[in-house]
């Protein structure tokens, strides 16, 4: 593994899958899919243990090795375990207080995946939940940016947002989403069981998630820009979470 966390060449990957390992993502070079040898296996072992594999450039692989010969796969190591859902509330249940759940659908870049995390362990929420697709991951840069905080906040990765909202709202957990279409979040009981919904940098909330929550806050935009960064509109809506349960 060098210092980025990446675990380079097909045989420690290999090897990485076989025992175990707590692996973040698997990069192939493109074309790897048709290509023989231990292709194959890298891509059998790692969807047989949910990790998932991303087609890149050969010139991305060479920027991750570093100079390395990286023979057309590297994988990436988490940062932290991840854990069930149920371990979220579990939390909740052990601190004797409603839950308060962050669901990141789709943030992108590692550097506002671990702003979020910074935050929501500084605001004493119960832990987070990332999709598995399209999303930035556990990895060493969330950790940095996180400030460690990532090694201390559960985190809950999952194949689709939608059925772990509904399974979130089967529990008595209130669903709330970021979004500019919504009211005033200072006017919203955040009091009970929550969950806040961040949506990603570019497209914010997609149709269906918006459709699952409870209810749609917004922030008040009196400038020019409509928008703020996902990392600081969550910031926000966290610590006004924090501001009603203090009272």
């Amino acid at each position: 593994m060098n210092d980025k966390g990446f675990i380079i060449g097909r045989n420690p990957v290999i090897e990485a899958l076989k025992a175990g390992r707590s692996l973040d993502t698997v990069y192939i070079a493109g074309g790897g899919s048709s290509s023989g040898g231990s292709l194959p296996l890298i891509r059998k072992l790692s969807t047989e243990r949910g990790i998932p594999i991303k087609q890149v450039s050969g010139e991305k692989l060479d920027f991750m090795a570093g100079g390395a010969s990286h023979q057309g796969v590297i994988a990436s190591g988490c940062c932290a375990e991840y854990v069930e859902i149920s371990v979220l509330l579990e939390n909740a249940e052990k601190k004797n207080r409603p839950a308060f759940i962050i669901i990141c659908a789709g943030l992108e870049d590692p550097h506002n995946l671990g702003a979020v995390i910074r935050t929501a362990e500084a605001a004493g929420a119960d832990g987070i939940i990332i999709p598995k697709r399209r999303s930035a991951s556990l990895n060493q840069t969330v950790y940095k940016t996180s400030a460690g905080a990532a090694a201390l906040l559960p985190a809950a990765r999952v194949a689709n947002i939608v059925a772990a909202i509904d399974e979130l709202k089967s529990k008595g957990v209130w669903v709330y989403g970021a979004d500019i279409s919504g009211g005033d979040y200072t006017k919203a009981d955040l009091t009970g069981h929550i969950a806040l919904v961040i949506g990603s940098e570019s497209a914010g909330l997609g149709r269906l998630i918006k459709e699952k929550c409870d209810c749609l806050l917004k922030l008040p935009m009196n400038g020019s820009i409509n928008s703020l960064n996902a990392s600081v509109a969550a910031g926000v809506l966290m610590y006004e979470v924090l501001r009603q349960r203090s009272e």
